[in-house]
């Protein structure tokens, strides 16, 4: 879940209560908006987004965060605003979202908010400006941005789902993911909410693809291999980007999209040495031994290095420092490799290709170990491991 600044560097972090500290307030979703965003409508988007961060919805005693449904917002939002009591989000002096803990405080907010007005003067709430400008840190996406906040009219309706798909997109991936994939799975992403397709249906289907190349690399047909592998890179892009729009993620549905991405890059590799016979070059005993060993080697490793990271650190690693974060657009995963295969097959040279991501996973394996070696001596000095992306100034 997104993890809230330090109030004494970000005005908007005042205010801020554990949830675990203080009573949940119960998500109420105020009006009627026929609209509907991403396949549904807003209301409903509103309790997805409350059972996600697990707050409780409806009418209910007790505090409440009543949220107008005329607006569109970023999910992290409605988590900061839980743990602000007495606080009221403001879109041009209308109240948007507004935790209160008083009845007669409810009953005004609810009337400015189904007549559109403003927050009527003189509520003991705490007025928080959307257009002030702010940033939130969120670990999950391993970002920090503005969270969109927009008014849900038919015509905002592509405008909006751009936004929240751009606000699904993790800030620290690899290259491709980051710069080539976005405009393509956005289109897939809008099709298969339309049609009423789950992102584990999307996933199955990429699982299939996934096979398929397999089986293309392990004949030779590689340029075949890479048209599947191109659409199943997409489609990966594109189940996590469904789930997070739709909030229809899963605990299932994560260990299924993982688990394949986790398991069939070293098959590819494998697949790919298999198939260099086929078209008349091929590798010693020696070579496939040094290459799937130094492949495995370091793709094993540096797995276990992130888990070490993050259970040392309590963060990611590829979001300490700017230049882990930088060094994870082209570090030896999945759609670097295959981009380095892809040139190789435009050299003619599938073999120097499959040797090149060998010699870059040992690479990217010593700057892993480096990139540990360094934070535990930095710890061992009594210093913090932070990520850079959680002091307000930073960008990705």
């Amino acid at each position: 879940m997104p993890r809230i600044p330090d109030a004494a560097t970000e005005p908007w972090a005042k205010g801020h209560q554990s949830l675990a500290d203080t009573e949940k307030p119960v998500v109420v979703a105020i009006g009627e908006n026929p609209t509907p965003i991403w396949g549904m409508t807003n209301a409903e988007r509103i309790r997805r987004i409350a059972s996600r961060q697990g707050l409780p919805f409806g009418e209910k005693d007790g505090p409440r965060l009543l949220v107008d449904t005329g607006f569109v917002f970023d999910p992290p939002l409605l988590r900061h605003m839980a743990e602000r009591p007495g606080s009221v989000l403001l879109q041009e002096g209308r109240p948007v979202i507004a935790h209160v803990t008083e009845p007669d405080q409810a009953e005004r907010v609810v009337e400015a908010m189904r007549s559109g007005a403003e927050l009527p003067s003189g509520l003991p709430l705490e007025p928080l400006h959307y257009a002030g400008g702010f940033t939130l840190y969120n670990d999950e996406l391993r970002k920090r941005e503005q969270p969109f906040l927009l008014p849900l009219t038919p015509q905002n309706v592509t405008k909006i789902e751009r936004a929240s798909y751009f606000g699904a997109y993790k800030g620290v991936t690899d290259l491709l993911t980051k710069y080539l994939w976005p405009e393509w799975a956005l289109v897939l992403t809008r099709i298969a909410a339309r049609i009423g397709m789950t992102p584990n249906m999307v996933t199955a289907v990429g699982a299939v693809l996934c096979v398929l190349a397999f089986w293309l690399f392990w004949n030779g047909h590689y340029w075949a291999g890479l048209a599947a592998g191109l659409i199943f890179m997409v489609l990966d892009t594109v189940d996590g980007k469904l789930a997070r729009c739709t909030i229809t993620s899963s605990k299932l549905g994560n260990i299924f999209d993982h688990g394949i991405d986790l398991v069939h890059p070293p098959f590819w590799y494998w697949a790919w040495i298999a198939g260099l016979p086929k078209v008349g070059l091929t590798l010693t005993a020696t070579e496939f031994a040094w290459v799937m060993g130094a492949i495995l080697f370091a793709y094993i490793v540096q797995r276990l290095i992130e888990g070490a990271f993050i259970a040392l650190f309590k963060i990611h690693p590829h979001v300490w420092r700017r230049f882990d974060s930088q060094f994870r657009l082209i570090t030896a995963r999945r759609n670097p490799n295959m981009l380095i295969l892809f040139v190789s097959l435009l050299l003619g040279r599938p073999d120097y290709g499959i040797i090149a991501v060998a010699a870059w996973a040992m690479i990217s394996l010593a700057v892993h170990l480096g990139q540990l070696a360094q934070a535990l001596a930095m710890r061992s000095r009594g210093r913090d491991i932070v990520s850079w992306l959680s002091d307000p100034a930073s960008r990705p």
